[in-house]
């Protein structure tokens, strides 16, 4: 399965995570390797790992020579597709390739895929907490973190991955044992010129499996079933609202899985995660290990015990009867819906960030219903108070230092204030991370009975 790059030049467009890590990968296999990025290198985290390798930079802007002289261009996911050198080299008849489909032929270990609009982080973690409480050789990497070009020198049982639409753009041959779809919504509209072209960039997960191989679908999601209805691959369903027939299902607080004629239920009460979001993500998880041999306790153990990753829902803490949540991960309104499905009014809800072109009026109800105040801050604060006005109190500050304040002026007793901005971060912050970071760090410093 090995490729052998040698006496092959490789032009690497973007230089994040994924990048650095297809530069190290393509080097140890013998190409000569050319990073390309529109940025300095004093703007590029992590450029010191490439210190002392053979690699060419090609950093702040894009040089056609790169791409023209070029055996192949590996692109980094998020570089969009539309840009001139990846257009220069394509019409130069120069092979590009995603990293996703690089790493996918370099393996043959059976992946586990996992997309959809929310949810994909935690129901990876998830699977990843399965498998090793089995004792499965699994690794957990993708769009959550590790690369998977990173998994390739070695041998697993399982590789799970999570994938973003980015990733799904750019792959050629990837077909996965298993193609998890947990939700489709509005999203990424600054990338793709309507919500179709988002959708169908889910869809390519499945596009090269067949019926040996299986989707994971929510059969609650009407958009799901649609977009994967003329898909040859088999179907195992999941639903967070009813029993199936066949599959996993859910009455009343327990999950019921069927599957050959057998029957097991499941307490839902042991799950740590609450929300009807973590059980679907819960259900979606189980599905590929259940259909692998693990036995069905085992895997609800392990998903019981996961408590969730930083940055989603995650408790901050509650100081003088008022709970502050870190959501930073809340990056689009479908997420942002789930979110507050989960709390009680009175809510005090800092939003807003990079404007991603969605359509904020689909939160009115959900702010009617639980927000007393919103908050807004950055790019799209203007936009969000135009869709939303009349929902609630609506407030407009210039920095999460200045939300924080407010918002434990502005919360009683009893409420609830929650960071889910609906927005990507990159306007004031490196990214979601750093962003909710921040606001944990002022939540902390804040000091019982007194404002900030």
């Amino acid at each position: 399965m090995k490729t052998d790059y040698s006496d092959m030049r490789i032009t690497v467009i973007g230089a994040g995570q994924t990048g650095l890590a297809l530069v190290r990968f393509l080097i140890e296999r013998g190409a000569t390797v050319t990073l390309s990025d529109r940025r300095n290198a004093e703007e590029i985290q992590g450029l010191e790992c490439l210190q002392g390798l053979p690699v060419q930079f090609d950093l702040g802007g894009h040089s056609r020579e790169f791409f023209e002289q070029a055996d192949l261009v590996a692109i980094s996911p998020g570089v969009p597709l539309g840009i001139e050198p990846l257009q220069l080299a394509s019409s130069m008849g120069i092979p590009l390739i995603g990293e996703i489909e690089l790493a996918s032929r370099e393996t043959a270990s059976p992946i586990i895929a996992v997309t959809g609009t929310n949810g994909k982080s935690t129901t990876v973690s998830m699977l990843g907490e399965i498998f090793h409480r089995w004792g499965k050789k699994t690794f957990v990497g993708g769009n959550l973190g590790t690369p998977l070009v990173e998994a390739c020198s070695e041998d697993w049982d399982f590789l799970v991955v999570e994938l973003s639409s980015f990733q799904l753009e750019t792959i050629e041959n990837f077909s996965p044992r298993y193609g998890v779809l947990l939700n489709l919504s509005e999203d990424h509209l600054d990338r793709y010129p309507d919500l179709a072209s988002y959708y169908a960039a889910k869809k390519r997960m499945f596009e090269n499996m067949s019926a040996n191989q299986v989707a994971v679908l929510n059969a609650d999601d009407g958009q799901v079933m649609q977009l994967v209805a003329d898909s040859t691959c088999r179907r195992v369903l999941f639903s967070g609202s009813d029993s199936l027939n066949e599959g996993l299902g859910r009455i009343g607080n327990e999950l019921i899985w069927r599957w050959q004629e057998k029957e097991t239920r499941l307490p839902l009460d042991a799950l740590q995660l609450k929300g009807l979001h973590n059980v679907e993500n819960a259900m979606a998880a189980m599905i590929p290990a259940l259909l692998e041999g693990c036995p069905a306790e085992l895997a609800w153990e392990a998903v019981c015990a996961f408590r969730g990753l930083p940055h989603r829902m995650a408790l901050v803490r509650e100081l003088d009867g008022v709970c502050w949540y870190n959501d930073s991960k809340g990056t689009n309104v479908g997420s942002v819906m789930k979110s507050l499905a989960g709390l009680a009014a009175p809510v005090t809800l800092i939003a807003g960030g990079k404007d991603k072109g969605g359509d904020y009026s689909v939160l009115r109800p959900h702010v009617e219903e639980r927000v007393t105040d919103l908050i807004l801050l950055g790019e799209a604060a203007a936009r969000m108070e135009q869709q939303l006005v009349g929902s609630s109190r609506i407030h407009r500050v210039d920095s999460l230092a200045e939300a924080v304040e407010l918002a434990r002026g502005v919360t009683p007793a009893g409420g609830t204030v929650l960071l889910s901005p609906a927005c990507a971060s990159f306007d004031m912050f490196e990214n979601f991370a750093h962003r909710g970071d921040e606001f944990t760090r002022l939540v902390l410093q804040l000091e019982q009975g007194e404002a900030v």
